[in-house]
């Protein structure tokens, strides 16, 4: 029974944050929107929220793909690395997209 409760409760907190997200998109584009464009009209609620699921539709999501959450474990394996594995990565970082390494030594010039 309490597996069942917390997938309710789950479900239930979903709702709410969608229901919360669409109300800020619709206080934010009645905001911003109709004073920066002149032509443009206020939005109601259903509409708002139809905007918030075109938008995850065509940028991405609202959690998982993005962020922060998978450069943890490059800076854990940076933080492992001895001085001299991190001098080697930035020797083969070197130079990439005409830019010099900002951790180079002086003098040095991209390839």
């Amino acid at each position: 029974m309490a597996f069942k409760a917390r997938y309710l409760g789950g479900a239930v907190l979903v709702i709410a944050g969608v229901a919360a997200l669409g109300g800020m998109v619709m206080l934010l584009w009645n905001a911003v929107v109709p004073v920066a464009l002149p032509d443009a009209r206020t939005l109601d609620y259903p509409h708002a929220l139809g905007l918030l699921v075109l938008c995850r539709i065509l940028f991405g999501g609202f959690r998982g793909h993005g962020g922060w959450r998978g450069h943890r474990g490059r800076w854990a394996r940076w933080e492992a690395m001895s001085e001299e594995e991190r001098a080697q990565f930035r020797l083969g970082r070197r130079g990439r997209c005409g830019r010099p390494d900002p951790g180079a030594p002086a003098g040095t010039e991209a390839r």
